[in-house]
């Protein structure tokens, strides 16, 4: 199955084969102020499965542990529409809503939560995390910064 996510003007696209590896719901302040929602929503893509189309500018950014993270987005319009980072070179991320499409499937991680606004409850059997997911735990079993 294909996938189209489009910005709000539709002249910056993003083209994916088939479901995402996972969908996360990011309350990070970054993902907060990024979107101008409470939280951000990823659909979480193999690189090689995504196409993008149009023009877009580049926004990059700190991420933790001396990372870098590159969103791009729409000269146009602004949407922020797809990004990747130094964590996993192979992923991508698209952003939920640029599908447009309410049987999207639904969030499998909750990121980012002690920056949750209390009001905003993510779905029953999600997996929570305090801060990020990373392949290692910290030493509090609490996942690790990505």
């Amino acid at each position: 199955m294909d996938r189209l996510a489009q910005c709000h003007c539709g002249s910056l696209r993003a083209k994916a084969s088939g479901d995402p590896l996972t969908v996360t719901l990011c309350h990070c302040r970054d993902c907060q102020r990024r979107t101008g929602a409470v939280a951000g929503s990823g659909a979480i893509f193999a690189k090689s499965e995504v196409t993008i189309e149009g023009e877009w500018k580049v926004f990059e950014r700190e991420a933790a542990e001396g990372r870098k993270v590159r969103f791009r987005f729409c000269p146009n319009c602004g949407t922020s529409l797809y990004w990747e980072g130094d964590f996993n070179a192979e992923f991508c991320g698209i952003a939920v809503g640029a599908f447009a499409d309410p049987t999207f499937p639904p969030p499998l991680l909750s990121v980012y939560e002690q920056s949750r606004h209390e009001w905003v409850q993510p779905p029953d059997g999600v997996v929570r995390a305090r801060r990020g997911l990373v392949s290692s735990a910290a030493a509090d079993n609490e996942p690790d910064d990505m």
